[in-house]
């Protein structure tokens, strides 16, 4: 028998960290090889853990609610394969100098002990050169807390509303947004003293101060007691509610929406253009094939592969709009993925990816968009599905909605919203002369970030959307 380490896996781009949602196997149980573990969540997408072995769980290493490093173990899984069998023996090699360290020293020890749980602590001239050794820190909020040039009593000042305590990605993005008060700032007067002797010192050093400075010191330290309390309240807020009030706090979800939304706005300058299309041969040839191609596919054709086609054209033709912006560089992208708004079932949004969008034709785009909407809405996308978008349509026309003022996804610098169709009386030109008809219009909404794509791109790019559409072929097949 072998005893084999599960870790949490590396599930995509970026990702640095995942919170257990929920074990599915408990300690005893028998495990297949590839059966799924636990449920894990991360900034992107919910996902199911498998094993990479088979065997019993025997020790679980987190608990539901934890936020664990990728790479950090997670369970222990005793397996007979001879595989498996191989890397215990080196396991156990490693683990025997750290079982038999504490003998050497005490206080010492302890403290390196807590080590190799920050992979982020040994690079040196940093601002986070190490934390506490009381408090753990993901590498995430290591690597914000560096880039941003907090420093480590700060860290250990800033209130967190993870799980014991700890510190999560927002707590540290939203004392980033908050200015970056320095909250070690009210605990630094003390730090003259010597630790232990402090509060036995303390009554004699008003005595050779003047007596304005010794009736000052009292009120001092209350009104750092006083600042310190609202700064432990803020982390919690008491919300006050009547009787006629329900209070729900918000699930994981929607907190990260909330989050991405705020720093969208704190990141990029906003500005949104609006163009009037009319869209009568597109809904035309939709209602003509409609039909057809739900008997022939079992399923629906939507406006949307339609609306994608046309932006994948004017992307290529205007490829300075697929771009993100990374410090004072701007970064071209030569794939062109575009990303569509799904409304979950809870009310959420979630925008999987259409990768190389534009070697898609009608039928493909409209097999692919079906596909990512409806494992959007069962819980079952890929992390490689919410990965790599460069630009981003919503569909507020499926709400009933004429327009909107999209947010941009970062780090993405546009984002377009397609409002409802809509019958509207028009002037029609023919040889003849012109003539009142009924038509199908439409609003496109194009939010631009202004850092980078100015108004003269920005109304371009919607106007080139906006004609691909209205000079639709109604001969094209699917």
């Amino acid at each position: 028998m072998a005893r084999v380490e599960m870790t949490m896996p590396k599930m995509g781009e970026s990702i640095m960290e995942g919170t257990v949602l929920k074990w599915l196997k408990q300690v005893g149980d028998t495990i297949e090889q590839d059966e799924s573990v636990l449920e894990v969540a991360t900034d992107k997408v919910d996902t199911e853990v498998p094993a990479l072995h088979a065997g019993v769980l025997q020790e679980i290493l987190v608990q539901e609610g934890d936020v664990v490093p990728v790479g950090a173990p997670i369970a222990i899984v005793e397996t007979d394969a001879a595989g498996a069998s191989a890397s215990a023996p080196a396991a156990a090699a490693e683990a025997t100098p750290q079982a038999s360290a504490p003998d050497t020293s005490d206080d010492e020890e302890e403290a390196a002990a807590t080590v190799p749980h920050v992979p982020h602590a040994t690079p040196p001239a940093s601002s986070v050169a190490s934390p506490a050794a009381g408090r753990f820190y993901s590498p995430l909020v290591l690597s914000i807390a560096r880039e941003e040039g907090i420093s480590l009593a700060d860290l250990e000042q800033l209130p967190g509303t993870g799980a014991e305590g700890r510190v999560t990605k927002k707590d540290i993005l939203d004392y980033v947004a908050d200015g970056k008060k320095p909250l070690a700032q009210p605990q630094a007067a003390p730090a003259p003293t010597p630790a232990p002797a402090s509060q036995a010192e303390t009554p004699a050093a008003p005595a050779a101060q003047p007596e304005a400075k010794a009736t000052a010191a009292p009120k001092s330290a209350a009104t750092t007691e006083s600042k310190s309390k609202p700064e432990e309240q803020k982390a919690k807020p008491a919300p006050s509610v009547s009787g006629n009030d329900e209070l729900v706090e918000m699930d994981r979800m929607r907190k990260m929406i909330a989050q991405r939304m705020i720093d969208s706005k704190r990141i990029s300058p906003h500005v949104t253009s609006f163009v009037e299309a009319d869209v009568t041969e597109l809904v035309n040839w939709r209602n003509q094939h409609k039909d057809a191609y739900k008997k022939r596919t079992g399923e629906n054709l939507t406006f949307t592969p339609l609306f994608i086609q046309a932006i994948a054209r004017a992307i290529q033709d205007l490829p300075n709009i697929n771009v993100s912006v990374e410090g004072d560089y701007i970064i071209k992208k030569r794939d062109i993925n575009i990303g569509v708004a799904v409304a979950l079932p809870s009310g959420n949004l979630i925008v999987p990816v259409i990768h190389n969008a534009d070697q898609l034709n009608l039928n493909g785009l409209s097999k692919r968009v079906n596909d990512l909407a409806n494992r959007a809405r069962q819980n079952k996308l890929k992390p490689e599905d919410l990965e790599g978008g460069t630009y981003t349509v919503s569909n507020v026309g499926s709400f009933g909605n004429v327009m909107g003022t999209p947010i941009i996804m970062q780090p993405q610098v546009a984002i377009m919203a397609v409002g409802a169709i809509k019958k509207k009386p028009a002037v029609i030109e023919t040889p003849q002369g012109d003539l009142i008809g009924i038509r199908h219009f439409m609003f496109l909404s194009h939010s631009y970030d202004h850092r980078v794509v100015d108004g003269s791109l920005g109304g371009m790019f919607v106007r080139k959307v906006a004609d691909y559409l209205e000079q639709f072929d109604p001969n094209t097949t699917i």
